[in-house]
This record gives C-alpha cells, structure tokens and sequence, in this order.
C-alpha cells in the first residue's frame, strides 16, 4: 500500500532530483532530460542492496531498464528499451515499459456501455471483421504517451501520479492516479497502482515491459515460460473474446509446466488460477543460458502474454530488436471487459479506490 502514502499532493509536488551519473545499464540520464507537453521529463534511478538497478522514466511512467543478475554473478538488463527520450516520444503510441491505460487491452468496436450511458472512444485504424475498428492501450489519449510528476522518496521507490481529465480519451470521470515502483532486496520489482474517481468510469491498467532473460538483441526461442492457468478466454479474429472460457488442456496455451517459447507467438490473455491472491506465483520465465529466473505475483485476475515483438530497430546500446526478440507478462482484467458482464468487473466508482499490485521477482538458477 505504498502508493497510498503517497496519493495526496503528489500532483503539486512535482518532480524531485534524478540522478546525473551514468547507471549499471549505460544509461545517461541527460539523454532524458526534456520537456514535453511543457513538463520536464527525468530518468530516475533504483538499486537495492545486492546492486541490482531499474530505471524509469516519467514520460509514461515506463520502466528503461532492469539490471538483474545472472548465473555468472553479473548483471545484466532483461527489458527492451530506448536509450533517450527522443525515441520514446518519435514513436507516439509505442509500449516499451509503460504503464498502460486507462484501458489496458482491447475495447470491442471502440464503445461500451455504464449506467446506461454509451461511451464513443476515438480509436485509430485497427482491424475489425465489420469494419470498426477496435480501440488498444487507450490509443493516442493513453498515459503511456503523458508526461507524468514524480518524486524519489529513497533510493528504492519512485512514485509516480497523473491527472487523467474528464472524458481523455472519450472516458468519463477525472481520474487521480499513482504508480509506485519499488526495487525490494529480495530483488522483486514491486508495482502498485492506486487511483481515485469523481464518477463511475472504467479502468485497466498494466505494465507493458517486453523482457528476454538470454540477452537482448536474440529471439526468445531459447526460453521457458509457465503460466499456473487451468483456462482461457476464447478470441475471435480480431482477438477480441467472444465470451467463452477453454481450457488450455491440449492447446499450445498448455503452460501449466515449463514450455519453451520455440516458435510459439503468443497474444492471448490466460484466467489465473489464484487470481487476487499476491503471494501465490502466477508465471514463471526461465532463460536455461543465462541462469535467470524471473517470478510474477499479482492481484490481477488475468495475464497477457504476447510475444510478437519486432522487428525493432535502434534500442539501448544500439540493438537492434529481431522479431520474437522479447515477450510481455502483462497482469490485467481480461480485455473487453466493459462488453463483458460475465467477466470481472473493471468499472470504478468514486466509493471505492483503484489498487493493484504486481511483483516480478528475479532469482538465478544454477
């Protein structure tokens, strides 16, 4: 409950000091430094006691990088990035690392319906089989692409708040929000996400990092993934859900014990088994070259995995990004479900505050 410490005031607080040397990951944070839409823009810098080190940035309160250790007792960053801030505002819409909402996902035909009322959201161009298209991540009003405040209250957290106004995006109620990234010395990265409205609304939110646990730059082929899901839900062409749930028995969304990537590309969102429950593991990731395993805990009923990345070109320390080069764990309610009524609720009342939590742990194994 971090983040609740930190609610009131952070709008008029503003944006603390960031650090200016260079990082473990070879990061200058002058490259960050910028303003956009009239706000400045920073790289903030964690690092834990065992020398581990994240860095985000508040222009879509993303996360850059994430120095973990590997089986050789050396760090090194497991999420695909950019190296300065030009590139992440060049490429308006893009996901690297953010916090991504106010809908996470996909909202069918760029509409839904709360309290009777009908809400229209501008959507770009997407494919749909009756030719509306659908609207993904809060399209080009989502908070991935704001400048959001800051402040570092230690060298482990930074807390980040945004104000979303009244129909941003053509979604009703001014939302309040903040997310907190703190790097604990258990070597988790911890993410809450709390939020307040001042009438009904929906929201979704998630992180949108793309991670390879072999070595940036490679195809995630060589890696492992488990997800402890007994269901799924059923998409139509568009990747839309059509309602159903299927079990993953017999499907090559089996990953209730550890799969190799391969050639699998994924983009579907699994039912996890102990939904809301953060001290139960809900996925497990394993690279077998580099000894890295990483963990993930959450509060979300739902996990997206997609891993149809690339190919990209000019990330951090110039990498080119090859397709299949990174995947997404991305814990969230279940896209579309604003059209969905048998899917767990997303809608937020000015009664009952917004809070999330997600943990992605990182051990080695030998």
């Amino acid at each position: 409950m971090r983040a609740l410490f930190f609610t009131m005031g952070l709008l008029a607080i503003g944006i603390c000091h960031a650090q200016t040397a260079t990082t473990a990951s070879g990061l200058d944070p002058k490259q960050f430094k910028q303003v956009y839409e009239d706000k400045p823009v920073e790289l903030y810098t964690l690092t834990n006691q065992n020398g581990m080190e994240a860095c985000v940035t508040n222009f879509g309160a993303r996360l850059v990088s994430l120095m973990v250790p590997n089986r050789e007792g050396t760090l090194q960053d497991v999420v695909t990035g950019y190296d300065n801030i030009n590139s992440y505002t060049r490429f308006k819409g893009g996901t690297f690392g953010a916090t991504v909402g106010r809908y996470a996902n996909r909202i069918s035909h760029g509409r839904f319906v709360l309290d009777g009322a009908t809400y229209e959201l501008p959507v770009r161009m997407r494919r749909a089989t009756d030719g509306r298209p659908h609207v993904l991540h809060g399209e080009l009003s989502g908070f991935h692409d704001h400048v959001w405040s800051a402040i570092q209250p230690d060298a482990q957290t930074v807390v980040l708040s945004y104000l979303s106004l009244d129909g941003d995006g053509g979604f009703p109620g001014t939302l309040r929000l903040t997310v907190t990234y703190h790097l604990n010395d258990e070597n988790a990265l911890h993410i809450t996400y709390y939020a307040t409205t001042d009438r009904p609304t929906v929201l979704n939110l998630t992180n949108h990092s793309y991670f390879n646990l072999t070595k940036l730059g490679t195809t995630v082929a060589d890696q492992w993934l488990q997800v402890n899901s007994q269901t799924y839900t059923v998409n139509d062409s568009d990747v839309i859900p059509t309602g159903e749930f299927a079990s993953v028995a017999g499907t090559p969304l089996d990953l209730r014990k550890l799969t190799q990537i391969g050639e699998s590309r994924f983009n579907d969102n699994w039912v996890l088994d102990a939904a809301g429950d953060l001290t139960k593991e809900v996925a497990r990731a394993v690279s077998k070259t580099s000894g890295i395993v990483m963990q993930v805990y959450t509060t979300e009923p739902g996990l997206q995995v997609y891993s149809g990345i690339g190919p990209m070109r000019g990330g951090k320390q110039g990498i080119n990004y090859p397709a299949q080069g990174a995947f997404c764990l991305e814990t969230q309610h279940y896209p579309d479900s604003p059209n969905r009524p048998e899917f767990p609720s997303t809608v937020l009342r000015p009664d009952k505050p917004y809070h999330s939590e997600t943990i992605y742990k990182f051990l080695v194994e030998k």
